[in-house]
């Protein structure tokens, strides 16, 4: 089978602003009120994904939002026409206005998880939208997150597409943030690594003290059932609870997965070496090799590892 990875990045919307509103965000939370540049933002954006293409990757564009959300609005009480909505929720609940204009579905990485037809039972490519329902303004997405990805990937023969999960904290999930996969090849089996915060209902696991863990083990383990994925071919592994507390909001931040190759922090999981022996043994069985490279704290610190990452974000 011939298969390829396609890139996607999300189009900066008119709206964007920093708003400051993801609590567990520290570059969020510290570059509140800045004045933004949408229109500098979606050049850039725009620059970025010619130059992916120019190195010949395949790439692909999703769309902003539209935003203001004035049928959230609208849900939270706000009457009258769309301008008359709009200007009072400016003088009654301006944090509101902030939230349902954010532009934060920029972010694709917490569109959706996906899981490629290599991997899944059914032989098609599934997707789950992330209900991210951590944030409010997070939240407002993933209904639209799915017409877009049911209209683009549009045939039922070769294509699976689920909603979000329940958008309760029992089920926060937060998509291809917390998600990587390891394979041989693209094309090849591989094995689905699952990183979660906390566990909804098992009291005996960590959980960070100070900022939320927006990924539970049951959403993730719900996704992959969801996805049809081999229990053999999947690792749950839980992320350091004292990197939560440091800032690190998604998993993505401090480990990304790529072909064989897994770049983490030393701090990034609970028992990294268990993990590691679980990648290292479930990818042997699909015809990979694990090249796992750990960076120590002395070589870059976690509060490095989140001050470069999503630096003005309200992801």
């Amino acid at each position: 089978m011939r298969a390829f990875e396609v890139n996607f990045d999300g189009l900066v919307g008119p709206t964007h602003n920093y708003g400051g509103l993801s609590w567990g965000n520290l570059a969020s939370q510290s570059n509140g009120q800045a004045v933004a540049n949408p229109r500098e933002a979606a050049r850039q954006g725009l620059s970025k994904m010619k130059a992916l293409m120019d190195m010949g990757l395949h790439q692909g564009v999703i769309p902003p939002q539209e935003r203001p959300d004035v049928a959230a609005l609208r849900r939270l009480g706000f009457a009258g026409s769309d301008a008359q909505v709009i200007e009072k929720a400016a003088r009654q609940a301006l944090p509101l206005l902030v939230a349902s204009s954010s532009a934060s579905s920029m972010w694709v990485a917490n569109a959706a998880t996906v899981s490629p037809s290599s991997d899944t039972a059914d032989g098609r490519v599934h997707f789950t939208a992330a209900n991210l329902n951590c944030k409010f303004h997070r939240s407002l997405e993933h209904s639209t997150t799915s017409r877009l990805l049911e209209a683009m990937f549009n045939d039922p023969a070769h294509f699976a597409h689920h909603p979000a999960l329940p958008a309760v904290q029992a089920f926060g999930d937060e998509g291809a943030a917390n998600h990587g996969r390891l394979c041989a090849s693209h094309a090849s089996p591989g094995v689905e690594l699952f990183v979660y915060g906390r566990s909804a209902y098992d009291g005996r696991k960590p959980s960070p003290l100070h900022y939320p863990a927006r990924q539970t083990l049951e959403a993730s383990q719900a996704v992959a059932r969801l996805h049809g994925l081999d229990g053999a071919a999947v690792v749950f592994a839980q992320q350091n609870p004292h990197v939560i507390d440091q800032g690190v909001f998604h998993n993505d931040v401090i480990a990304v997965a790529n072909g064989p190759v897994l770049l983490h922090h030393e701090q990034a999981f609970v028992d990294s070496e268990r993990v590691m022996e679980a990648l290292r043994a479930r990818l042997a069985l699909r015809g990979g090799q694990l090249h796992a490279i750990s960076v120590l704290g002395d070589q870059v610190s976690v509060e490095d590892a989140v001050r470069s990452t999503c630096s003005t974000a309200n992801c």
